[in-house]
């Protein structure tokens, strides 16, 4: 058996299986951890000058990204000031990952994660509880 193909298939049963257990909070942390995991990887990918894969990791962080964008539920916040406000981010994130594939350009990447880093940590920082 391929080492490198066990490797991937261990993976994606163990993310499976932290995707099953995690709770709502900790899926919100996992898909955070992902986009910025992809757009690491599409720096790297730029910096090979691996075009394919550049544009697929991208796509994925994108993905990611309006997934957490669909995921805003007006219904559970009073704040729909700051709902709107995340949501617009997170356009705009979209937005910067589309004009780094076309540009080919790894500073708006690190713009991008910036943000999400931000995000991420102020949802860290919420106890589970509390959603």
């Amino acid at each position: 058996m391929n080492p490198m193909r066990a490797l991937r298939q261990y993976q994606k049963v163990n993310s499976h299986a932290q995707i099953s257990e995690a709770s709502p909070h900790r899926l919100i942390q996992m898909l955070m951890e992902g986009g910025l995991d992809r757009m690491a990887q599409a720096k790297g990918a730029m910096s090979r000058g691996d075009v394919a894969q550049k544009v697929t990791l991208i796509t994925k962080a994108i993905d990611i990204i309006t997934g957490l964008r669909q995921g805003l539920d007006e219904d559970k916040t009073d704040d729909k000031a700051a709902l709107q406000r995340l949501d617009s981010l997170y356009e705009f994130m979209t937005i910067r990952l589309t004009q780094a594939n076309i540009k080919n350009d790894p500073d708006i990447i690190d713009e991008v994660a910036r943000l999400l880093i931000t995000v991420k940590s102020g949802w860290d920082e919420i106890a589970p509880q509390s959603i």
